[in-house]
């Protein structure tokens, strides 16, 4: 199962009371009781008439209660910014509501029509949520292009409201392609404040994870110049680990695949011991006398102690995050895919319930008066003045209010010129290069692009604001006196990407999002090759779902195209962009028009609350300008322009 080792004894210890720690574990038990029962009761107990399925998931939950627990009640600060696993929704909700900030009332309508959602949502959860997470994978990285807006925005403008970024994630996720992705993004270079947090269960929906992939995963974030920690084992596997023969122990469960921990930890003690101390047929005496004290009732929980669910070792490690003063970081944190309930290791566990009967077991075990199944704490013991404190570091202080681009300064109309024969993209550099000339607007105009910053047209704009860099970049081009050269640092507005387009949208996505997240105001701008609108797409539907406010142009278009053959043509993004929600979509023919639009489009970026993002379709084809003439000279421009 295990096989990397980053041994817990090189990290800083986590300084934690006796007490406090208790009240941790108290708390703990409580957000487990409560997560479960949402589940429970929207699927047994609330009036469901047509007998549709409701669904929800235990088993995922269970296992991220842990973490959840030492991040929000220890770790974790104003200003701090969380993606919760999808399938841990309702931890999240039952963290929010020990906090203060749900009431209760809502804690009984998960999955119900305007109530806690299946999966954590900006827009339609009734509690703040600051990233969604319902598309596996996508708000795994939306920190990581969140903490590239904090850079940018902190580079820029000085103050922002944001300070760290974390992502919890299941294992599974990093199956995802997009993961691999972001992560291989030069612009992510040098981000010390972004975490990630993966729920090592070592399962996914359907099955055991086979074989061994832990220590490929790490090593694969370490070459990308990642810090990389674990929670691996708890507190009491370590102390046999200590124990003469002890390493012997720890080698057994290192060098198990997934499949057989998974089956071993399910064993009642009396099987389980023959089968974990031996190996290859053969009976370890070392294993056998480290283990031997430990009666058979007890040794399935020791198997199962893994630094997941363990709150001191995850305090300790997470102490460890903040000496790292270059780089983003990772923790492996190894946990049970239904922790602590009856369901526990189960490879089919995914989708299952508990019954009423082990509902009633779990209550009684985990010490919940009958009559207080929904209860907060009693804010004079010590777990409720924890609760207290916790709500106090996170949510304390008067909200401060985002720095707002105002609509007014947003012109009429740019200068650029319409007559003659010109086509839409090269227009809208134009009007980029324009735009440049307005400061109070410019300023806040990011742009990106995935690599082809120059076949679509950016390039006067880049002349004239330069690319972003965190710091100043040594000039090694030749050509000194170029008048097309790029000059990079902290002060540019353009963010360069590689290939790749789902990288664009997720970076378009929480750079439309600043306002919410880092509390400045930056219009996005962005281009991409038309057709491959479709290769970023999931991230461009979940950044529009998530409410962010952006502008791109998928340029060249249509039949401009037609001379790059079959698998450059973009003959289904028109309707993409007519029937995805929350996307108002243009094909403009004509300069005047696209001027029009763009600030119109801007105009969208800074109404936060029903503004849409914009797609641009252009084209490289030249259009006689003097077409529109007898439309403009019948309507007028004011007329024209409503209509347009």
């Amino acid at each position: 199962m295990f096989q990397a080792d980053i041994s817990p004894a090189a990290l800083v210890r986590e300084t934690i009371s006796a007490n406090q720690l208790e009240a941790l574990e108290t708390i703990q038990r409580r957000i487990l009781w409560l997560a479960t029962l949402i589940i429970h009761h929207a699927n047994h107990v609330r009036p469901n008439p047509d007998d549709s399925k409701v669904g929800g998931h235990q088993a995922s939950s269970a296992s991220m209660v842990s973490i959840m627990t030492a991040l929000y009640f220890h770790f974790l600060r104003a200003g701090d910014r969380v993606s919760v696993k999808p399938h841990a929704s309702p931890v999240f909700h039952a963290i929010q509501y020990l906090l203060g900030q749900l009431p209760q009332e809502y804690l009984t309508t998960l999955r119900a029509y305007k109530g806690l959602q299946a999966y954590p949502s900006r827009t339609k959860d009734p509690d703040y949520v600051d990233f969604s997470t319902g598309s596996v994978g996508l708000g795994a990285v939306a920190p990581a292009f969140a903490a590239v807006t904090h850079r940018y925005a902190q580079t820029h403008f000085g103050q922002v409201t944001s300070r760290r970024f974390v992502a919890i994630m299941g294992d599974a996720e990093l199956d995802e392609g997009n993961v691999w992705e972001a992560i291989l993004e030069q612009a992510m270079s040098g981000l010390k404040n972004l975490l990630w947090i993966v729920d090592l269960n070592r399962q996914s929906l359907d099955r055991v994870v086979p074989g061994i992939r832990s220590g490929q995963l790490k090593r694969l974030f370490e070459e990308s110049d990642w810090q990389v920690l674990e929670a691996k084992y708890g507190r009491k596997l370590q102390a046999l680990f200590r124990r003469s023969g002890g390493m012997a122990l720890r080698r057994r469960i290192d060098e198990m695949s997934n499949e057989e921990y998974q089956a071993l930890i399910r064993l009642p003690g009396d099987r389980l011991r023959p089968r974990l101390i031996t190996v290859d047929g053969v009976p370890q005496r070392d294993i056998a006398a480290v283990i031997h004290d430990i009666p058979d009732d007890d040794l399935p929980a020791v198997l199962s102690n893994l630094g997941g669910h363990d709150l001191e070792e995850l305090l300790a490690v997470l102490s460890h995050v903040e000496t790292e003063a270059t780089r983003p970081t990772i923790i492996f944190a190894y946990t049970i895919k239904g922790w602590e309930l009856p369901i526990a290791g189960h490879p089919l566990n995914h989708s299952k319930l508990l019954t009423p009967a082990q509902m009633t077991a779990l209550q009684k075990r985990l010490g919940i008066p009958a009559g207080q199944e929904w209860a907060p704490f009693d804010p004079a013991s010590a777990a409720g003045q924890l609760c207290t404190q916790a709500a106090a570091r996170l949510f304390s202080g008067r909200p401060t209010s985002p720095v707002m681009l105002s609509v007014n300064d947003v012109p009429e109309t740019l200068a650029i010129p319409t007559t003659g024969r010109l086509s839409t993209q090269q227009s809208f550099g134009r009007l980029l290069t324009s735009l440049a000339r307005e400061p109070r607007l410019s300023e806040r105009v990011v742009t990106t692009s995935p690599d082809v910053s120059v076949s679509t047209n950016l390039t006067g704009w880049i002349l004239k604001k330069g690319l972003f860099s965190p710091r100043p970049k040594p000039d090694h081009e030749p050509e000194a006196n170029s008048l097309l050269k790029w000059h990079s640092g902290p002060h540019g507005q353009h963010i360069e990407l590689g290939i790749s387009e789902m990288n664009l949208f997720m970076l378009l996505g929480m750079l439309g999002l600043s306002t919410e997240l880092c509390g400045q105001h930056l219009i996005p701008i962005g281009t991409v090759y038309d057709p491959f609108v479709c290769r970023g797409l999931d991230a461009l539907i979940y950044s529009l779902y998530s409410g962010a406010k952006f502008i791109f142009a998928g340029t060249p278009s249509g039949i401009t195209l037609s001379p790059e053959g079959g698998a450059h043509q973009s003959t289904v993004t028109s309707s993409l962009g007519a029937e995805i929600p929350l996307l108002q979509a243009y094909e403009p023919c004509f300069a005047q028009e696209l001027d029009w639009i763009l600030l119109d489009a801007i105009r969208q970026c800074c109404d936060r609350e029903h503004g849409r993002s914009t797609y641009l379709r252009l084209s490289t084809k030249p259009i006689d300008q003097e077409l529109l003439s007898p439309a403009l000279e019948r309507l007028g421009p004011n007329e024209l322009r409503r209509q347009v």
